[in-house]
């Protein structure tokens, strides 16, 4: 039977100094003064639209996103966050995201957004070289990264993300281990370190760079799992990598398919209705324009995952994840019995693309070493 699991919000701020070649997040280039007053306006109707279907469910984390956030006043997000603090209930330890760049002028805020109760800062620095930054068309350099990082240390930030990729164009192992410890020498908490992939509808896809080959990409990748190992951090996910009781609880959500309110310009949320047997995903106004003129319907798209799409939803996600899951958990996320899936698992432990943990009460499944290096191979078998 589908249960109701844990809530989360996300916001989204869709503006940013200049669009990234590699971007395709819905951002928007500020090529005029940001319209923060009225946009909080718009954040605070479009946040009251989701107050029944919250259901006093508290807020187990907010992560505001974007865009950068970061290019917003302080105020802005005063007033957002004693919305949301006036409007619907708030876990004891919830946690509070913003997203940042390390451009000196957001980074001055840094202090005023710590007294405001944001309690995580997760800082996009991607490179700490200066001509793959030039590259990836990043508005920042190393310095200004180092800095960054340490104005967030004096403000009393004590749960910092560092974002980070390595495969960038013309780059070998060695410079892109040499990056990964640059970081790691910041003393992160967490740390998001992901390969540079080419979406659509972004420059590089109309004008791809030339990326380093497989092997090459297959040696950063191990090289860099060992190097984080040796400094504490711990793989939860893919791409994810914490210190101890420092995973990112909001992203955990998302991979564990928990609920979560999106709100803002593009933004997407997905809810379930256990007390009707439905999954809905939604989606906001695209355009900032648009959903700055709307008065009181900023839904642009609504989709219901239907039974037959479930399983592959869950398992989408929560395969991303080091520690799986059990059969109570499917059935309590999905609503569908595990027999809906238990015979293509068990084909995958036998092919040794999964394994089944029996060490605790409830068996654990997770893909194994090898599973998780092929996941996309892993998950075809649930089409």
């Amino acid at each position: 039977m589908l249960a109701q699991p844990p809530l989360s919000l996300y916001v989204h701020v869709p503006w940013c100094v200049r669009k990234c070649p590699y971007c395709d997040f819905n951002s928007h280039e500020a090529k005029e003064a940001i319209p923060q007053q009225a946009y909080i306006d718009s954040l605070c109707k479009d946040l009251l639209s989701e107050l029944e279907n919250a259901r006093s469910r508290p807020l187990v984390s907010i992560f505001i996103g974007g865009g950068t956030p970061s290019l917003l006043e302080a105020g802005f997000f005063a007033r957002l966050i004693s919305f949301i603090g006036d409007h619907f209930e708030l876990a004891d330890d919830v946690e509070i995201t913003l997203e940042a760049n390390p451009g000196t002028a957001e980074a001055e805020r840094f202090n005023a957004y710590r007294e405001l109760g944001i309690n995580r800062l997760s800082i996009g620095i991607q490179s700490f070289d200066d001509l793959q930054l030039q590259k990836l068309g990043r508005i920042h350099d190393a310095m200004q990264a180092r800095n960054a990082v340490a104005l967030a240390r004096l403000a009393g930030f004590d749960n910092v993300n560092i974002d980070m990729m390595h495969g960038l164009p013309g780059q070998r192992s060695l410079d892109a281990l040499r990056d990964l410890e640059y970081a790691l020498q910041l003393n992160p908490e967490h740390l998001s370190w992901y390969q540079l992939t080419i979406e659509p509808n972004t420059a590089f896809y109309s004008r791809p760079p030339t990326l380093p080959a497989e092997p090459a990409l297959d040696e950063m990748q191990q090289g860099g799992q060992r190097l984080l190992e040796m400094f504490g951090f711990s793989q939860y996910e893919v791409s994810a990598f914490a210190r101890e009781a420092t995973l990112s609880r909001h992203n955990y959500n998302y991979w564990k398919f928990g609920d979560y309110i999106g709100v803002g310009a593009g933004a997407h949320g997905k809810m379930s209705f256990p007390d009707r047997d439905r999954i809905v995903r939604t989606r906001r106004l695209k355009q900032p324009a648009q959903y700055l003129r709307t008065e009181r319907d900023y839904v642009a798209e609504t989709s219901e995952v239907s039974h037959d799409e479930r399983s592959l939803e869950y398992l989408m996600n929560v395969l991303r994840l080091r520690d799986g899951f059990s059969q109570t958990e499917f059935e309590a996320a999905t609503g569908l019995p595990f027999t809906t899936v238990s015979g293509r698992i068990e084909g995958l432990v036998e092919a040794g693309m999964l394994t089944v943990s029996r060490a605790a009460e409830a068996p654990i499944i997770t893909a194994s070493d090898r599973g998780y290096r092929m996941l996309n191979s892993v998950l075809e078998e649930f089409l």
